[in-house]
């Protein structure tokens, strides 16, 4: 027995003694990455257990003790742009425990979030081979997160920083890139952007479950996806899924032998299922692995898939919660802007009640709204003109987030009404050089008396006001402006920015009710 010892000994040091882990980076420290310019920076990896690692970049040197999993995080200090390519570097207990990020930048960074409107790259966008041939600009970077939804929060991102050239703009996505060219041209700073986003997706997938949870106004969300989530049978749904593919197959070859247009292809519910996730899953799976990364701020394009009947009134709560529940994750109030809805032909006012949604919750700090009423296409939900859509964010970036006095931050923003005998009086914020009327009379107006019957209006312009009456309407109480999903409406400021719609009514509408506890007598 005593002869077997030593191989015993050897047998059980073999067994209890794990293999080192690599010494690694969070994904989204990788090369080409564009670091914060003036905010404190995380920077955070893996290794073994314990291991103390030192953290190595422009002439700093910080050190950080592994986690019982692994994980290490290190604080740089501020610093200020740079457009030199510098090697971020990670060092662990031994020479061979290393791992770094080469031709690192420093500048402005933002993250880029929604549904497809964000994910359109600019090769879809218009004027693609124009936008191609202009688009040598290194100091452009962008990193697209590439992970799936998830039932938990997730470690670590997937992706890589990808250099702006004609080789890779095509695959950006076209509203952050034509955002980001447009800071990158007026701050002659490095741009860092993070494209998190997936189309088709509803914006409860982007919040945190436990976010929702915690407010009443959207329990009834929660329930319903519970429910279905516990009906849901795959193998049925599969089957109905490939039972219509099946026919579709066959409509389309005989369309086609007929010189017709093809029907739609049916989508596939269960790739739709995975993709959304349940409530939080993208947000598990595509924003949690990025926090706490230092970036300026954020901007969300997003709302379509919440402008069915019966969802739009719910949107309100909903985008006042992500914007919070992300600051409150990141720990500071970083700037966060918005796309609101353009024009486009959708039944119902659900479309309407979200663009609502999108110009009320600008009452939270620090926030802004790139109006589009005048860019879409009625009848493309994915309108191509991405350019004026990154153009307005960025204005809005430059004169609120970066100071600039010269800049038209927003179209014309309604401040409140006062009702004068048989007038309404308008009064309005952002109207940059004054109100005018684009193309000719203003229109777009609506007036409605206590009966709730709505008459076209007469408005007219009287300095930053608007005054709407109607020979219909002897006692108004309410108006309204581009209130249609394709508005012929033309308010606009002297900067050329469009005013965004609006109501002064809190009327319920016929097919997106309010919910029951806040519908009014």
């Amino acid at each position: 027995m005593k002869r077997l010892l030593p191989l015993l000994l050897c047998v059980v040091a073999s067994a209890t003694t794990a293999p080192a882990a690599e010494m690694r980076f969070a994904a989204v420290f990788c090369d080409h990455v564009v670091l914060q310019r003036d905010l404190p920076l995380p920077v955070w990896g893996w290794g073994d257990a314990g291991e103390q690692v030192t953290v190595e970049f422009a002439g700093q040197k910080k050190t950080a003790k592994a986690d019982e999993a692994g994980k290490w995080r290190v604080t740089l200090d501020p610093l200020p742009a740079s457009a030199e390519p510098r090697t971020l570097v990670a060092r662990g207990a031994k020479p061979d425990r290393t791992c770094q990020a080469a031709d690192v930048l420093v500048g402005e960074v933002w993250l880029g979030s929604g549904q497809s409107n964000m994910a359109m790259t600019v090769n879809r966008a218009k004027d693609f081979e124009k936008e191609k041939a202009a688009s040598d600009l290194p100091l452009i970077r962008m990193f697209r997160e590439e992970s799936g939804a998830a039932g938990e929060g997730q470690a670590d991102a997937k992706g890589k920083w990808s250099v702006c050239s004609g080789d890779t703009v095509g695959s950006f996505s076209a509203t952050l890139f034509f955002f980001g060219r447009h800071l990158h041209r007026e701050l002659k700073v490095p741009v860092g952007l993070i494209n998190s986003s997936v189309g088709g997706t509803p914006i409860e997938s982007w919040i945190a479950a436990d976010a929702q949870a915690r407010l009443p106004q959207l329990k009834v969300l929660l329930d319903e996806a519970a429910r279905a989530d516990a009906a849901f049978d795959e193998a049925q749904t599969k089957a109905r899924y490939e039972k219509a593919l099946a026919q579709w197959k066959d409509k389309a070859t005989q369309a086609k032998k007929a010189g017709q247009t093809a029907p739609q292809k049916p989508r596939d519910p269960l790739e739709a299922r995975r993709r959304r996730g349940g409530p939080g899953g993208l947000f598990n799976g595509k924003i949690a692995p990025l926090i706490p990364y230092a970036l300026r701020g954020v901007v969300w394009y997003q709302g379509e898939a919440n402008s069915h009947p019966g969802k739009g009134a719910l949107y309100r709560y909903q985008l006042p919660l992500l914007v919070s529940d992300w600051r409150d994750r990141w720990g500071r109030e970083m700037p966060f802007a918005w796309v609101q809805l353009p024009n486009f032909q959708r039944p119902g006012e659900g479309w309407l009640l979200v663009q609502e949604a999108q110009l009320k919750a600008l009452r939270l700090p620090a926030t802004g709204m790139a109006i589009t009423i005048d860019i879409g296409e009625a009848k493309d939900i994915h309108p191509k003109n991405k350019q004026d859509v990154g153009l307005r964010l960025g204005m809005w970036a430059l004169g609120e987030v970066y100071g600039r006095k010269d800049v038209a931050t927003s179209g014309p923003l309604p401040a409140g009404s006062e009702v004068k005998g048989s007038q309404v009086i308008l009064s309005f914020t952002h109207a940059d050089g004054g109100l005018v009327a684009r193309g000719g009379e203003l229109k777009g107006f609506e007036i409605a008396g206590e009966d709730r019957q709505w008459a076209p209006a007469q408005a007219r312009i009287e300095g930053d006001k608007v005054v709407v009456s109607s020979p219909r309407v002897e006692k108004p109480a309410a108006v309204r402006y581009a209130w249609k999903t394709v508005p012929d409406c033309n308010l606009a400021n002297a900067r050329g920015l469009p005013a965004s719609p609006f109501r002064t009514d809190d009327w319920p509408v016929p097919d997106a009710p309010l919910p029951a506890k806040e519908k009014k007598p």
